[in-house]
């Protein structure tokens, strides 16, 4: 009877060890498993994609710190096939809810990267998001009190900027210098470009306008923080301070970008010294200016009552320019032909001024409530298009949907339309979303990996929240947090696209500031443009299929660039969900 005792309790040891205590020491990580590197909130949908592993059936999640097995899941029996032709399944865990730091293991086969599920899960990720934009400023010296290990010389004053011949007037001649100070580096280049400094900064202020309260107790460590003005406020105006100066204050068009003839090598900012130039004054540029200063005048009225009022009259004189000029439009190549020198930096051409106009007019509406921009409005097409630097429209849109409550003077008819449009919007990009592989909304149609797919992302991300907020539907909130999964790993590559988050993430993004400086890790908090099948840029890739066209090399201007208007609607994404979880 002793033996037989001895020999139970030894099977019941050996069941034991070889159940938990050796999984997260022994098993190897698996690419195949693709989920969010981040994390999850308790209450959120949260799944994992496995390719290919077709022999397996069941899931654990461990918890690394109690290193014990917390859940049981079985993979679900549907597969569905990625565009390369891999098997896919999903595992759900939606019902597990516990806190801590896990890793999801296929049952003694392999085990994922470790993941969060936490509360304030992407609290840390949305303040980087925002803190980036510090890192790109132009004119200052970045100190280690505020960049840390990312501390430089400044570069770019900017306080002895040319004319270019293309933007010579009556009161500033080619060749006169001028001073045009502060503002963000573009994206991995040291330009300054007001239409995709016009995106980038609406929505940053969208931002804001949906969720103050979140962004007045946010601290970001930048030189301004303790000032008693919410930092993310603080580090918009920066841009701001520049997009100002690039107003002809003689006539109220705006220069088209403050740009260098060519680009500059990659070397830090204090050794990029070639000559920058003022270029040609065009009507997107200077509607998207008006846009701006008219929803700034509005957001900073109660903490800078004084330039509250100079950007609203900076909007009211660039309007008036537009409407004068209302087909000015940039085109690079024919510019060259005329003047010199030649510019071949980009181009941020457009073939329609009608989409800025609706975004000026809107803004210029809600916030000084006069009739004459509605008349702008009332015959002005609304149907649905998603945001780009090109396409503008529903950012006016966005703002009139957000003060729909305080504006009396639009027909009842006229704004219902516009919410059905944008429900309708939202619903078309969750059409499908079941039978893609990596269960995301940017996967229902293959046009959206292009140049800056994961600012798609971002931005369908930007409308089901929006569409969440007009309906209450649960299914537009899902839908958003599926697109931060894809950025955050849960995607055809494997890749957490934010620099510095998540176990797998670009090391060698296509920006100056990190090229310059091969001793230190990339900047964090910036997500790279992501897959892009156009591959223009002629690195080696090891695919052509859409969604896994990407390559994680400097080089790469075409999948792995960082730019502003990229980051600021995935910072509007990371940080609303962390809002509206709070």
């Amino acid at each position: 009877m002793k033996s037989k005792n001895l020999i139970f309790f030894g099977l019941l040891l050996i069941q034991w060890a070889c159940k938990a205590p050796m999984i997260d020491a022994n098993l190897p990580v698996d690419e195949s498993i693709r989920l969010n590197q981040i994390g999850f909130y308790p209450d959120q949908q949260k799944i994992a994609i496995i390719l290919n592993h077709e022999d397996a059936e069941d899931f654990v999640i461990w918890d690394m710190d109690k290193k014990d097995i917390v859940f049981e899941g079985k993979l679900a029996k549907q597969t569905t096939k990625t565009l390369s032709g891999q098997n896919t399944r999903v595992a759900d865990f939606s019902e597990f809810s516990q806190t801590g730091k896990f890793v999801l293991v296929l049952t003694g086969v392999s085990k994922s990267y470790p993941f969060e599920i936490a509360e304030q899960v992407n609290e840390q990720l949305g303040k980087a998001s925002i803190k980036a934009f510090y890192f790109q400023r132009a004119g200052i010296e970045l100190d280690k009190a505020h960049a840390g290990i990312w501390a430089r010389q400044p570069g770019h004053p900017d306080d002895q900027v040319m004319i270019h011949p293309s933007a010579a007037s009556d009161t500033r001649k080619a060749g006169h210098l001028v001073s045009s100070p502060f503002g963000w580096y573009d994206a991995g280049d040291y330009n300054k470009y007001v239409v995709n400094s016009g995106i980038t900064v609406g929505t940053l202020l969208s931002l804001y306008e949906d969720y103050p309260s979140y962004f007045q107790k946010l601290e970001l460590n930048i030189p301004e923080s303790g000032n008693q003005i919410p930092d993310l406020l603080d580090e918009i105006r920066w841009n701001l301070d520049w997009m100002i100066t690039m107003q002809d204050a003689g006539d109220g068009g705006v220069y088209h970008k403050l740009t260098t003839a060519k680009f500059e090598g990659m070397v830090e900012p204090h050794l990029a010294v070639s000559q920058r130039y003022m270029v040609a004054k065009s009507t997107t540029a200077t509607l998207d200016f008006a846009a701006v200063m008219a929803q700034a005048s509005r957001v900073y009225k109660s903490y800078y009552p004084e330039e509250s009022v100079t950007y609203l009259k900076a909007a009211e004189k660039a309007w008036n320019w537009a409407k004068v000029n209302p087909e000015v439009l940039y085109n690079q190549n024919v510019m060259n032909e005329a003047f010199d020198p030649d510019v071949v930096t980009g181009a941020y051409g457009d073939f329609s001024a009608a989409d800025e106009r609706i975004w000026a007019a809107s803004e210029l509406f809600v916030t000084t409530h006069n009739l004459i921009y509605w008349e702008e409005l009332a015959d002005a097409d609304q149907s649905f298009k998603l945001p780009s630097w090109n396409q503008v429209s529903w950012l006016g849109y966005y703002s009139l949907l957000r003060h729909q409550d305080s504006i009396t003077l639009f027909p009842q008819e006229w704004m219902a339309v516009l919410k059905i449009n944008l429900l309708s919007g939202a619903r078309t990009q969750l059409e499908g979303v079941a039978s893609t592989a990596f269960q995301s909304p940017l996967e229902t149609n293959a046009t959206n990996f292009k140049w800056g797919s994961n600012a798609v992302a971002a931005n369908q991300g930007i409308l089901l929240l929006y569409a969440y907020k007009q309906s209450g539907e649960r299914a537009f909130l899902d839908g958003a947090f599926d697109n931060l999964d894809y950025i955050l790993g849960r995607n055809a590559t494997g890749y957490s696209y934010v620099t510095g988050f998540g176990s797998k993430t670009p090391l060698h993004p296509h920006h100056r500031l990190a090229v310059s400086r091969p001793d230190l890790p990339p900047l964090p908090g910036f997500i790279v443009g992501g897959p892009n099948p156009g591959q223009q840029d002629g690195c080696t890739y090891s695919s052509s299929f859409a969604d896994e066209s990407y390559t994680d090399e400097s080089c790469s201007y075409a999948s792995n660039e960082i730019a502003i208007n990229w980051n600021a609607p995935f910072a509007y994404l990371a940080n609303s969900l962390e809002a509206i979880n709070q």
